[in-house]
């Protein structure tokens, strides 16, 4: 979906990439200028999920907020996240598919899909 950015000059941008929205505001919340920084860096290293890594990044801020006005140490907060990390990286490497011992077609196969997927990317498939 496109957004529709308009300054102070009178400069108007339409995108749809959050990286290229998130770089145009003028943030001063210390917070939100991390928000900022999760997208760069995510743009930077991947080139997609901008908008998802901050609205992710923002809802484990809003989910942590009462435990710190509850007094929780922003230490074990981080530690259950670690944990957290941790469990679903274990659910993830469960639910893998491995390809060792398969057939050269069933390979191709997955090996399809994979591709179908990463094409459909705003990246390289069109743009809605």
């Amino acid at each position: 979906m496109d957004k529709l950015i308009h300054d102070d000059k009178g400069s108007v941008i339409i995108s749809n990439d959050g990286a290229t929205i998130m770089k145009l505001l003028d943030i001063v919340h210390p917070t939100a200028k991390i928000l900022v920084d999760i997208a760069k860096s995510q743009d930077s290293e991947v080139g997609d999920g901008t908008t998802t890594v901050v609205l992710l990044a923002a809802e484990f801020l809003k989910e942590a907020k009462p435990f710190v006005e509850d007094g929780v140490h922003s230490q074990n907060l981080i530690r259950s996240y670690r944990t957290a990390s941790t469990l679903a990286i274990e659910k993830v490497k469960e639910l893998a598919v491995s390809i060792e011992g398969k057939s050269v077609e069933e390979k191709k196969g997955l090996l399809a899909k994979c591709a179908a997927t990463t094409l459909s990317s705003k990246l390289i498939g069109g743009r809605e």
